[in-house]
């Protein structure tokens, strides 16, 4: 699996008595060819390739593969496990209990966070929860149905920009907001009109224990990361 760390200026934060600082790692799809798919394919479990079947486009699928391989593949780097041999849990699910939710370690020592949109795939490891969102540039529909998610204070600041900046503006707020709920643990089960990210192009953190930061990814896309340091 072809992954390339990202480079935005270095660790978001390394936490107190942390010898392993944020890492992040992009990966492309569509770059694989159809035996690289297969043998991405063959590390997931049973539940991850039931899940990637699911999908009825096969662009989706495949974005679905090759982020849980990549997944895979940066884990058993770090941990010495090969990558279908990971001691990998489902969380409880944050809306209804269930044991379908955000894939995680049974060992707390790595926190991890996955992301993938349009061909993108975005992984983050960290010695503390973290959360990691990238998605594609929101059209102007989109920003007017999802403006209720907005903080109030958020919304006024999109309402005063111009018609053509609202796009880019909307998509780094809401990949800020999708990556503090990530790293909490909760996803869009918590309102993310709750919290204020900020629409400008320096982050508000959403709360004094986490560190939020965006992170430079190829045109037309806008990603962010979140980190506990508290």
């Amino acid at each position: 699996m072809d992954l390339s760390g990202l480079r935005s200026g270095g660790p978001v934060a390394r936490p107190r008595g942390s010898r392993r600082p944020l890492e992040l790692y992009l990966a492309e799809v569509g770059s694989q060819d159809r035996l690289a798919l297969r043998r991405a394919r063959e590390l997931l479990d049973a539940e991850e390739r039931a899940r990637a079947s699911a999908f009825h486009r096969p662009r989706d699928r495949d974005a679905y593969v090759v982020a849980h391989a990549a997944l895979r593949g940066v884990l058993s780097t770090l941990m010495g496990v090969p990558a279908d041999a990971l001691p990998l849990v489902r969380e409880p699910c944050p809306g209804c209990g269930g044991p379908h939710g955000r894939p995680a370690l049974r060992s707390r020592d790595v926190h991890f966070s996955l992301s993938h949109s349009g061909d993108l795939v975005m992984v983050a490891l960290a010695p503390t929860p973290v959360g990691v969102d990238v998605e594609g540039l929101a059209t102007a529909r989109a920003v007017l149905d999802a403006r209720p998610a907005l903080h109030v204070a958020e919304a006024e600041e999109l309402a005063l920009l111009p018609l053509h900046e609202r796009p880019v503006a909307f998509t780094r707020t809401w990949v800020r907001k999708e990556a503090y709920l990530k790293g909490l643990g909760t996803g869009l089960v918590r309102d993310p009109s709750l919290d204020y990210v900020g629409t400008g192009p320096r982050p508000a953190a959403p709360a004094a224990e986490w560190t939020l930061r965006d992170v430079l990814v190829p045109h037309g896309y806008a990603a962010a990361v979140a980190l506990r340091t508290g």
